[in-house]
């Protein structure tokens, strides 16, 4: 793979405006490793990791808890850097990248909006445009933020302070802020962990439909099996630091698969060509026979009003 080395500052510039403006993204990772302390040898989280994902896309990355699935998404956008490998942006290595560079062309959206800021939710989201922005730039950007709540249907938050939201208005808010920077590869820790049913699929299907309408590589890590296989191009499932398995959702979700990365059993059926899991528990086929012991009954709490008039 070619390696462009860049020796000052103009020209990293000048290679990141070329990146942005490329019609086609391209993500590849070389032997990624990430050890939290190396200097102690603790084991890798992360361990000779290689992939190449071209085009824009929806890809979910799946797999239990502690197998490195934040960790590999922060070594993409250099939240951390990796004790081994390189990442590489359209060919380009992003180490040595000047953050605010970087900033342009990776969004990020943690898994949980813990800060409780005294800002409004339109001071929240512009924050997203600071890569962006430039002298005389504060009217374009406020017009992408006023686009960009609407996008999500949260406009009516916008002169709301971000510190009284609930946590799932939180998350809109934060998805809103890194849609608003519009970035190259946007990268996402569980984006609907604090949503309900309806917004989980919705939010999903605006990540998928996004990834088209701006050109944009859509990586989210996920723990809904069922929602990233309904929505996802592909598919990466890790374990044990490592890639286990990579590609369409039908030839990622199986049930040996499944079986061997979460240690529980399911079956595997098919709905509309995309396939979707049913749990099944080793315990269903014992009878319990004591069913008939518990009942639940509606009760009404306020008088009838007529036997209220008749005493």
């Amino acid at each position: 793979m070619s390696k462009i080395t860049l020796s000052n500052n103009n020209e990293k510039k000048d290679e990141v405006d070329r990146i942005y403006n490329e019609p086609r993204i391209q993500l590849n990772i070389n032997d990624l490793t990430f050890t939290y302390n190396a200097k102690k040898k603790f084991p890798p989280v992360i361990k000779d990791v290689t992939l190449e994902i071209c085009g824009a896309q929806l890809v979910s990355i799946l797999g239990p808890n502690g197998v490195g699935k934040s960790t590999f998404i922060h070594c993409i956008n250099r939240i951390l850097d990796p004790t081994e490998g390189v990442v590489f942006i359209n060919e380009t290595p992003i180490k040595g990248m000047p953050l605010k560079s970087m900033a342009k062309l990776t969004g990020y959206v943690p898994y949980s909006a813990n800060d409780s800021f005294p800002l409004s939710v339109t001071d929240t989201v512009l924050m997203g445009r600071h890569p962006h922005s430039k002298i005389g730039s504060i009217n374009d950007d406020l017009l992408i933020v006023e686009e960009t709540l609407k996008l999500m249907g949260i406009e009516d938050l916008a002169d709301r302070m971000f510190n009284e939201l609930s946590a799932g208005q939180h998350q809109k808010v934060m998805l809103a802020r890194g849609l608003a920077q519009q970035p190259k590869i946007l990268l996402l820790d569980e984006p609907t962990s604090n949503l309900d049913i309806k917004y989980q699929l919705e939010i999903t299907r605006m990540l998928k439909e996004l990834s088209r309408s701006r050109n944009m590589l859509v990586i989210m890590i996920s723990h809904d099996i069922n929602i990233a296989s309904k929505y996802s191009d592909n598919i990466i499932m890790l374990l044990d630091g490592g890639i286990y398995a990579m590609g369409k959702p039908q030839d990622v979700i199986t049930s040996e698969n499944i079986h061997t990365v979460y240690d529980i059993k399911a079956k595997v059926i098919t709905d509309c060509d995309r396939p979707h899991i049913i749990l099944v528990d080793e315990a269903d086929d014992k009878h319990f026979d004591d069913e008939d012991k518990f009942s639940i009954s509606k009760t009404c709490d306020h008088l009838n009003v007529a036997e209220t008039q008749t005493e």
